[in-house]
């Protein structure tokens, strides 16, 4: 077993202003991207079936971005996750820093965004959605890190040489699998690998899209069997069955079709 770092969750005290690790992992995520958006921009062809892209417009990309996975995370988990609560107490969807942030609910948002974003700037979706989602797995890695920093989203009880004990009463105090970091690991440095050699070649428009997609279910549906099912809902079906697999079905069966759709109209 591994020991838990007991982690102050305020990373940084100016007065009364306190900054949260939780808060900061996602700045730092939004600064990833849109170092690497502006990188890629400076790198993009015309004749590439993402087209020519601008440093100005990666930074409206980002900032569109921005909104629609903030609002989409925090509504999506209120309403796939905790609904009752909301009801019950409205103004706690405000509490980000408490924690709860749905991934499929921000894909939701930031598809808006995308939507938003290509009609303005009069760029076909696809090309939008396959430079940006090259952009995402850096995002997840350090919204996971924050999972772990947060001690939230732990995994199940295991025996496992790694296992941690998480300092949250309700983890009951026995060794569990630290999923953050499974989630971290794959959503964030292996997915990232993948789409970035992926990408550096010409691919079919909605190819990338696709491989996000895909990649990221795949994944979130493997960790989520070691990941405790949210207590609110526990397991939906078979004694196995989690919202997050649930959620994630939807993203590989789409992510397959615009793979095959994608190299059929090429052909």
């Amino acid at each position: 077993m591994i020991p838990y770092p007991q982690f102050d969750p305020v990373a940084i005290e100016l007065g009364p202003l306190a900054i949260r690790w939780y808060g900061l992992m996602y700045v730092i995520g939004f600064l990833t991207a849109w170092f690497l958006g502006r990188w890629r921009a400076t790198r993009s062809r015309a004749d590439s079936p993402q087209g020519a892209w601008t440093p100005a417009e990666v930074d409206d990309l980002i900032t569109y971005c921005i909104v629609g996975l903030l609002l989409g995370a925090r509504l999506g988990y209120a309403l796939f996750y905790d609904f009752p609560t909301f009801i019950a107490r409205p103004l706690e969807i405000f509490k980000i820093w408490h924690g709860g942030m749905s991934f499929h609910g921000g894909a939701i948002g930031v598809a808006l965004a995308f939507i938003i974003f290509a009609r303005i700037k009069h760029k076909p979706l696809l090309a939008v959605t396959d430079f940006t989602v090259v952009l995402a797995p850096p995002g997840l890695l350090f919204g996971r890190l924050g999972n772990f920093i947060n001690g939230e989203l732990w995994g199940r009880p295991t025996d496992v040489p790694w296992a941690m004990v998480f300092p949250d009463p309700a983890a009951g105090g026995v060794p569990r699998h630290p999923s953050q970091l499974y989630e971290a690991g794959l959503e964030g440095i292996a997915l990232f690998a993948l789409l970035w050699w992926f990408s550096s070649r010409p691919r079919p428009r909605g190819s990338t899209t696709g491989l996000f997609l895909l990649g990221y279910g795949v994944f979130r549906s493997l960790v989520e069997f070691t990941r405790q099912p949210d207590a609110q809902l526990g397991f939906l079906a078979w004694d196995w069955l989690t919202m997050g697999q649930l959620l994630s079905a939807p993203m590989i069966l789409l992510g397959l079709g615009f793979i095959l759709v994608s190299y059929a109209k090429r052909t």
